[in-house]
């Protein structure tokens, strides 16, 4: 039972999701769907995993700064997202919008989940 409470198993099963979603929308609407669609998919997942790992580590030995840590992570992430954005769009790439569409909707999802798990966190830290 305690599998399903750990979030790291819970961040694994938010990125097979979101994989398999990938998968079934190019095999569906391959034009919704851009050529570079897995570097995002492995950037988001990258970068959001070792977000996590900073903040497991930062809570732990700043408990008190909970707020400040849960916003360092959002920023981070954000400015981890526009470099990636400026470095592959810089050089001219085809379908623009469509790239940033998708690496949207991506981020959305990675974001929700990070929300959740910030709202999970907060009842057992509150005094």
């Amino acid at each position: 039972m305690s599998l399903f409470k750990n979030i790291h198993f819970k961040f694994l099963l938010l990125s097979v999701s979101v994989a398999i979603l990938i998968l079934v929308l190019t095999w569906l609407l391959p034009q919704v769907i851009h050529e570079k669609i897995w570097e995002i998919y492995i950037f988001m997942l990258v970068i959001s995993f070792l977000i996590s790992l900073l903040n497991g580590f930062l809570l732990k030995s700043f408990a008190d700064n909970f707020f400040n840590i849960m916003v360092l992570a959002m920023i981070l992430r954000f400015i981890a997202t526009l470099v990636f954005i400026g470095i592959e769009v810089w050089p001219g790439m085809e379908n623009i919008i469509l790239f940033i569409a998708d690496f949207f909707i991506i981020f959305l999802f990675y974001l929700v989940f990070d929300i959740y798990a910030f709202l999970a966190n907060l009842r057992p830290i509150s005094k």
